[in-house]
Protein backbone atom coordinates (compact mmCIF):
# COMPACT_ATOMS: atom_id res chain seq x y z
CA UNK A 1 0.00 0.00 0.00
CA UNK A 2 1.45 3.59 -1.37
CA UNK A 3 0.70 5.79 1.52
CA UNK A 4 -1.76 8.71 0.03
CA UNK A 5 0.99 11.86 -0.22
CA UNK A 6 -1.60 14.67 -1.74
CA UNK A 7 -3.78 16.82 0.56
CA UNK A 8 -6.38 16.37 -1.72
CA UNK A 9 -6.12 12.52 -1.75
CA UNK A 10 -6.70 11.99 2.33
CA UNK A 11 -9.86 10.23 3.32
CA UNK A 12 -12.91 12.29 4.92
CA UNK A 13 -15.54 10.62 6.96
CA UNK A 14 -17.75 12.09 9.72
CA UNK A 15 -16.98 8.81 11.79
CA UNK A 16 -14.07 8.36 14.71
CA UNK A 17 -13.81 4.67 13.55
CA UNK A 18 -12.92 5.13 10.05
CA UNK A 19 -9.75 6.52 11.38
CA UNK A 20 -6.69 5.15 13.27
CA UNK A 21 -4.99 6.26 16.05
CA UNK A 22 -2.17 8.29 14.87
CA UNK A 23 1.11 7.18 15.63
CA UNK A 24 3.52 9.48 14.72
CA UNK A 25 4.25 7.82 11.47
CA UNK A 26 1.08 9.09 9.46
CA UNK A 27 2.11 11.79 6.61
CA UNK A 28 -0.17 14.50 8.79
CA UNK A 29 1.27 13.26 11.66
CA UNK A 30 4.87 12.93 11.46
CA UNK A 31 5.66 16.21 12.41
CA UNK A 32 3.22 16.61 15.67
CA UNK A 33 4.02 15.65 19.13
CA UNK A 34 1.42 12.87 19.27
CA UNK A 35 2.74 11.65 22.72
CA UNK A 36 1.23 15.32 24.28
CA UNK A 37 -1.87 15.06 22.14
CA UNK A 38 -2.70 11.51 22.78
CA UNK A 39 -6.00 12.70 25.08
CA UNK A 40 -7.65 14.07 21.86
CA UNK A 41 -7.15 10.67 20.22
CA UNK A 42 -9.46 9.09 23.08
CA UNK A 43 -13.05 8.45 21.81
CA UNK A 44 -14.45 7.30 25.29
CA UNK A 45 -13.20 10.07 27.45
CA UNK A 46 -15.62 12.31 29.21
CA UNK A 47 -15.70 16.02 27.57
CA UNK A 48 -16.52 19.12 29.14
CA UNK A 49 -17.93 22.27 27.41
CA UNK A 50 -15.44 25.20 27.17
CA UNK A 51 -16.61 28.47 28.60
CA UNK A 52 -17.66 30.68 25.40
CA UNK A 53 -19.37 34.04 25.12
CA UNK A 54 -19.84 36.33 22.09
CA UNK A 55 -19.90 39.51 21.57
CA UNK A 56 -21.49 40.86 18.42
CA UNK A 57 -23.65 43.68 16.53
CA UNK A 58 -27.47 43.38 17.20
CA UNK A 59 -27.66 42.36 13.39
CA UNK A 60 -25.60 39.09 13.57
CA UNK A 61 -27.25 35.81 13.86
CA UNK A 62 -25.83 33.96 16.76
CA UNK A 63 -27.63 30.25 17.11
CA UNK A 64 -26.89 26.54 17.99
CA UNK A 65 -26.74 23.68 15.23
CA UNK A 66 -27.46 20.35 15.87
CA UNK A 67 -25.88 17.41 13.85
CA UNK A 68 -28.48 17.95 10.67
CA UNK A 69 -29.37 21.37 10.83
CA UNK A 70 -28.40 23.26 7.97
CA UNK A 71 -25.49 24.73 7.31
CA UNK A 72 -23.37 22.64 9.43
CA UNK A 73 -21.25 20.16 7.23
CA UNK A 74 -22.22 22.17 3.87
CA UNK A 75 -18.35 22.78 3.75
CA UNK A 76 -16.68 20.79 6.38
CA UNK A 77 -16.21 17.02 6.67
CA UNK A 78 -13.71 15.45 8.49
CA UNK A 79 -9.81 14.23 7.55
CA UNK A 80 -8.52 13.64 10.68
CA UNK A 81 -9.86 11.29 13.74
CA UNK A 82 -9.46 14.88 16.15
CA UNK A 83 -12.30 16.38 13.76
CA UNK A 84 -13.98 13.76 13.71
CA UNK A 85 -14.48 13.49 17.02
CA UNK A 86 -14.88 17.39 17.85
CA UNK A 87 -17.79 16.54 15.25
CA UNK A 88 -19.81 13.52 16.45
CA UNK A 89 -18.86 15.38 20.58
CA UNK A 90 -20.26 18.14 19.11
CA UNK A 91 -24.61 18.10 19.52
CA UNK A 92 -24.84 21.45 19.47
CA UNK A 93 -22.17 24.09 17.21
CA UNK A 94 -22.28 27.51 17.52
CA UNK A 95 -23.44 28.90 14.52
CA UNK A 96 -22.64 33.04 13.85
CA UNK A 97 -24.68 34.33 10.46
CA UNK A 98 -23.82 37.43 9.15
CA UNK A 99 -27.35 38.35 7.16
CA UNK A 100 -27.04 39.18 3.73
CA UNK A 101 -26.19 42.20 2.61
CA UNK A 102 -25.15 43.46 5.98
CA UNK A 103 -21.81 45.57 6.92
CA UNK A 104 -20.93 45.03 10.46
CA UNK A 105 -18.09 47.70 11.70
CA UNK A 106 -17.16 46.25 14.44
CA UNK A 107 -15.55 42.91 15.21
CA UNK A 108 -17.58 39.43 16.31
CA UNK A 109 -15.92 38.50 19.11
CA UNK A 110 -15.47 34.86 20.01
CA UNK A 111 -13.91 34.19 23.71
CA UNK A 112 -13.03 30.68 24.44
CA UNK A 113 -12.26 30.09 27.60
CA UNK A 114 -10.99 26.20 28.43
CA UNK A 115 -11.36 24.52 31.34
CA UNK A 116 -8.94 21.98 32.44
CA UNK A 117 -9.70 18.71 30.82
CA UNK A 118 -11.22 17.80 27.39
CA UNK A 119 -12.88 19.70 25.34
CA UNK A 120 -14.91 19.65 21.81
CA UNK A 121 -16.20 22.58 19.67
CA UNK A 122 -17.80 22.61 16.35
CA UNK A 123 -18.59 26.42 14.92
CA UNK A 124 -19.61 27.42 11.97
CA UNK A 125 -19.29 30.62 10.64
CA UNK A 126 -21.42 32.16 7.70
CA UNK A 127 -21.19 35.63 5.75
CA UNK A 128 -24.80 35.69 3.40
CA UNK A 129 -24.18 37.06 -0.03
CA UNK A 130 -22.83 40.87 -0.53
CA UNK A 131 -21.87 40.83 3.36
CA UNK A 132 -19.07 41.83 5.11
CA UNK A 133 -17.94 41.50 8.71
CA UNK A 134 -14.89 40.57 10.76
CA UNK A 135 -14.91 37.61 13.34
CA UNK A 136 -12.34 37.22 16.36
CA UNK A 137 -11.64 34.13 17.56
CA UNK A 138 -9.56 34.26 20.83
CA UNK A 139 -8.63 31.08 22.78
CA UNK A 140 -7.01 31.76 26.74
CA UNK A 141 -6.91 29.60 29.59
CA UNK A 142 -5.91 25.96 29.97
CA UNK A 143 -7.66 22.81 27.65
CA UNK A 144 -7.09 19.82 26.06
CA UNK A 145 -8.99 21.51 23.24
CA UNK A 146 -10.39 19.66 19.99
CA UNK A 147 -12.14 22.14 17.35
CA UNK A 148 -13.57 22.59 14.59
CA UNK A 149 -14.32 25.71 12.36
CA UNK A 150 -16.45 26.10 9.54
CA UNK A 151 -16.53 29.22 7.46
CA UNK A 152 -19.01 29.45 4.26
CA UNK A 153 -18.79 33.00 2.04
CA UNK A 154 -21.07 33.09 -0.14
CA UNK A 155 -21.30 35.10 -3.60
CA UNK A 156 -19.89 38.80 -2.73
CA UNK A 157 -19.02 38.29 0.44
CA UNK A 158 -16.09 39.75 2.58
CA UNK A 159 -15.30 38.02 5.58
CA UNK A 160 -11.89 37.88 8.09
CA UNK A 161 -11.54 35.25 10.52
CA UNK A 162 -8.89 35.68 13.16
CA UNK A 163 -7.95 32.84 15.44
CA UNK A 164 -6.25 34.01 18.35
CA UNK A 165 -4.39 31.40 20.84
CA UNK A 166 -3.30 32.58 23.99
CA UNK A 167 -3.49 29.50 26.12
CA UNK A 168 -2.00 28.62 28.90
CA UNK A 169 1.72 27.00 28.45
CA UNK A 170 0.03 23.54 29.51
CA UNK A 171 -2.82 23.81 27.32
CA UNK A 172 -2.97 21.65 24.12
CA UNK A 173 -5.48 22.60 21.04
CA UNK A 174 -6.07 20.92 17.64
CA UNK A 175 -8.13 23.02 15.19
CA UNK A 176 -9.27 22.14 11.76
CA UNK A 177 -10.46 24.97 9.83
CA UNK A 178 -12.57 24.39 6.44
CA UNK A 179 -13.87 27.24 4.43
CA UNK A 180 -15.40 27.51 0.49
CA UNK A 181 -15.61 30.93 -0.96
CA UNK A 182 -17.95 31.42 -3.97
CA UNK A 183 -18.46 33.67 -6.18
CA UNK A 184 -16.41 36.89 -6.16
CA UNK A 185 -16.29 36.91 -2.55
CA UNK A 186 -13.17 37.21 -0.51
CA UNK A 187 -11.89 35.29 2.88
CA UNK A 188 -9.63 37.02 4.56
CA UNK A 189 -8.08 33.96 7.25
CA UNK A 190 -5.32 34.84 9.87
CA UNK A 191 -3.68 32.32 12.37
CA UNK A 192 -1.70 34.02 15.32
CA UNK A 193 -0.04 31.53 18.27
CA UNK A 194 1.95 32.38 20.80
CA UNK A 195 0.62 30.65 23.96
CA UNK A 196 -0.28 26.54 24.44
CA UNK A 197 2.33 23.73 25.30
CA UNK A 198 0.99 22.07 21.51
CA UNK A 199 -0.80 24.46 18.76
CA UNK A 200 -1.64 23.21 15.60
CA UNK A 201 -4.41 24.84 13.46
CA UNK A 202 -4.97 23.23 10.28
CA UNK A 203 -7.01 25.68 7.47
CA UNK A 204 -7.88 24.11 4.57
CA UNK A 205 -9.73 26.83 1.89
CA UNK A 206 -11.74 25.98 -1.30
CA UNK A 207 -11.96 29.29 -4.13
CA UNK A 208 -14.67 27.54 -5.35
CA UNK A 209 -16.47 30.00 -7.17
CA UNK A 210 -15.19 32.29 -10.01
CA UNK A 211 -13.40 35.37 -9.24
CA UNK A 212 -13.28 34.61 -5.32
CA UNK A 213 -10.27 35.64 -3.69
CA UNK A 214 -8.21 34.24 -0.41
CA UNK A 215 -5.51 35.25 1.75
CA UNK A 216 -3.89 33.19 4.54
CA UNK A 217 -1.54 34.51 6.98
CA UNK A 218 -0.15 33.09 9.70
CA UNK A 219 2.30 34.52 12.81
CA UNK A 220 4.05 32.76 15.66
CA UNK A 221 6.26 33.08 18.28
CA UNK A 222 7.80 29.36 19.59
CA UNK A 223 9.49 29.21 22.96
CA UNK A 224 11.10 26.64 24.83
CA UNK A 225 9.02 23.35 24.79
CA UNK A 226 6.24 24.98 22.88
CA UNK A 227 5.33 23.63 19.58
CA UNK A 228 3.55 25.75 17.01
CA UNK A 229 2.33 23.79 13.71
CA UNK A 230 -0.06 24.81 10.85
CA UNK A 231 -1.00 22.72 7.89
CA UNK A 232 -2.27 24.96 5.06
CA UNK A 233 -4.31 24.02 2.33
CA UNK A 234 -5.51 26.07 -0.53
CA UNK A 235 -7.27 24.81 -3.47
CA UNK A 236 -7.83 26.58 -6.57
CA UNK A 237 -11.42 25.19 -7.65
CA UNK A 238 -12.68 28.14 -9.57
CA UNK A 239 -11.66 30.13 -12.59
CA UNK A 240 -9.85 33.45 -12.24
CA UNK A 241 -9.33 32.62 -8.39
CA UNK A 242 -6.06 34.58 -6.57
CA UNK A 243 -4.98 33.34 -3.48
CA UNK A 244 -1.98 34.63 -0.90
CA UNK A 245 -0.06 33.01 1.31
CA UNK A 246 1.76 34.48 4.12
CA UNK A 247 2.92 32.77 7.20
CA UNK A 248 5.78 34.11 9.65
CA UNK A 249 7.07 32.90 12.98
CA UNK A 250 10.14 33.47 15.42
CA UNK A 251 11.41 30.85 17.76
CA UNK A 252 13.70 31.16 20.81
CA UNK A 253 14.85 28.57 23.56
CA UNK A 254 15.91 24.96 23.64
CA UNK A 255 12.81 22.94 22.45
CA UNK A 256 10.89 25.65 20.46
CA UNK A 257 9.41 24.33 17.52
CA UNK A 258 7.21 25.14 14.43
CA UNK A 259 5.93 22.98 11.85
CA UNK A 260 4.48 24.57 9.27
CA UNK A 261 3.30 22.88 5.64
CA UNK A 262 1.74 24.59 3.08
CA UNK A 263 0.05 22.87 0.11
CA UNK A 264 -1.73 24.61 -2.90
CA UNK A 265 -3.34 22.51 -5.41
CA UNK A 266 -4.69 24.76 -8.82
CA UNK A 267 -7.53 22.46 -10.18
CA UNK A 268 -8.23 21.69 -13.87
CA UNK A 269 -10.69 23.96 -14.09
CA UNK A 270 -8.92 27.09 -12.31
CA UNK A 271 -8.21 28.80 -15.42
CA UNK A 272 -6.43 32.15 -14.64
CA UNK A 273 -5.26 31.25 -10.95
CA UNK A 274 -2.82 33.87 -9.60
CA UNK A 275 -1.42 32.26 -6.38
CA UNK A 276 1.75 32.92 -4.56
CA UNK A 277 2.50 30.97 -0.90
CA UNK A 278 5.48 31.80 1.16
CA UNK A 279 6.71 30.75 4.81
CA UNK A 280 9.50 32.77 6.69
CA UNK A 281 10.84 31.68 10.14
CA UNK A 282 13.76 33.85 12.07
CA UNK A 283 15.65 31.64 14.64
CA UNK A 284 16.82 33.69 17.49
CA UNK A 285 18.34 31.02 19.49
CA UNK A 286 20.13 27.77 19.67
CA UNK A 287 18.06 24.30 20.55
CA UNK A 288 15.22 25.68 18.07
CA UNK A 289 13.69 24.24 15.07
CA UNK A 290 11.25 25.38 12.31
CA UNK A 291 10.34 23.30 9.82
CA UNK A 292 9.26 25.05 6.41
CA UNK A 293 7.55 22.25 3.67
CA UNK A 294 5.77 24.17 0.98
CA UNK A 295 4.18 22.13 -1.99
CA UNK A 296 2.65 23.04 -5.16
CA UNK A 297 0.50 21.23 -7.97
CA UNK A 298 -0.95 22.81 -11.09
CA UNK A 299 -3.91 20.95 -12.42
CA UNK A 300 -3.62 23.33 -15.50
CA UNK A 301 -1.33 24.97 -17.42
CA UNK A 302 -3.71 28.11 -18.23
CA UNK A 303 -3.52 30.19 -15.20
CA UNK A 304 -1.68 33.59 -14.45
CA UNK A 305 1.10 32.73 -12.30
CA UNK A 306 1.86 30.19 -9.49
CA UNK A 307 4.92 30.42 -7.18
CA UNK A 308 6.19 29.08 -3.89
CA UNK A 309 9.00 29.95 -0.91
CA UNK A 310 10.44 29.14 2.29
CA UNK A 311 13.14 30.31 4.07
CA UNK A 312 14.60 30.17 7.75
CA UNK A 313 17.77 31.57 8.62
CA UNK A 314 19.14 33.82 12.04
CA UNK A 315 19.37 37.29 12.40
CA UNK A 316 20.65 38.88 8.90
CA UNK A 317 24.38 40.57 10.19
CA UNK A 318 24.43 42.95 7.72
CA UNK A 319 21.13 44.59 8.74
CA UNK A 320 22.61 44.54 12.75
CA UNK A 321 25.28 46.01 11.37
CA UNK A 322 23.91 48.78 9.54
CA UNK A 323 21.69 49.63 12.88
CA UNK A 324 24.52 49.60 15.17
CA UNK A 325 26.49 51.43 13.11
CA UNK A 326 23.91 54.54 13.95
CA UNK A 327 24.32 54.32 17.53
CA UNK A 328 21.79 51.54 18.24
CA UNK A 329 23.19 49.12 21.39
CA UNK A 330 23.02 45.20 19.86
CA UNK A 331 19.73 44.52 21.97
CA UNK A 332 18.16 47.33 20.50
CA UNK A 333 18.96 46.39 16.88
CA UNK A 334 17.73 43.05 17.14
CA UNK A 335 14.74 44.17 18.64
CA UNK A 336 14.21 46.53 15.99
CA UNK A 337 14.95 43.67 13.46
CA UNK A 338 12.31 40.96 14.76
CA UNK A 339 9.30 43.74 15.20
CA UNK A 340 10.21 44.51 11.76
CA UNK A 341 9.82 40.80 10.28
CA UNK A 342 6.59 39.98 12.43
CA UNK A 343 5.25 43.17 12.02
CA UNK A 344 3.94 42.71 8.51
CA UNK A 345 1.74 40.19 9.15
CA UNK A 346 0.47 41.74 12.58
CA UNK A 347 -0.50 45.48 9.86
CA UNK A 348 -3.00 42.54 7.89
CA UNK A 349 -5.63 42.06 10.69
CA UNK A 350 -7.29 45.35 10.73
CA UNK A 351 -8.26 45.45 14.15
CA UNK A 352 -5.89 48.42 15.35
CA UNK A 353 -7.11 47.41 19.17
CA UNK A 354 -5.58 43.76 18.33
CA UNK A 355 -2.20 45.03 16.42
CA UNK A 356 -1.17 47.56 19.42
CA UNK A 357 -1.85 44.37 21.77
CA UNK A 358 0.36 41.67 20.08
CA UNK A 359 3.17 44.34 19.42
CA UNK A 360 3.37 44.47 23.04
CA UNK A 361 3.20 40.73 23.33
CA UNK A 362 5.83 40.50 21.14
CA UNK A 363 8.20 42.89 23.02
CA UNK A 364 7.05 41.07 26.16
CA UNK A 365 8.63 37.26 24.57
CA UNK A 366 11.80 39.64 23.14
CA UNK A 367 12.24 40.97 26.31
CA UNK A 368 12.31 37.19 27.93
CA UNK A 369 14.98 36.40 25.45
CA UNK A 370 16.80 38.75 26.58
CA UNK A 371 16.72 37.88 30.44
CA UNK A 372 17.94 34.44 29.39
Amino acid sequence: MIPIQTRSERPRSYAPADFDTPTGREVNWKHTPVARVSALFDADAASTPASVSVHADDAVQVGRLGTEDAPRGEVFTPEDRTAALAWTRSDEALSIRIPAGIEVAEPVVVDIDGVPGLSHQHLTIEAQPQSRATVLLRHRGTAQFAQNVEIIVRDGANLDVVSVQQWNDDAVHIAAHQARVDRDASLRHIVVSFGGGVVRVNPSVELAGTGSHGELYGLSYSDSGQHLESQVYLHHKGAETSGDVLYKGALQGEGARSVWIGDVLIGPDATGTDSYEANRNLVLTEGARADSIPNLEIQTGDIRGAGHASATGRFDDEQLFYLQARGIDEEEARRLVVLGFLAEIVQKIRIPSLETELISAIEDELAQETAQ
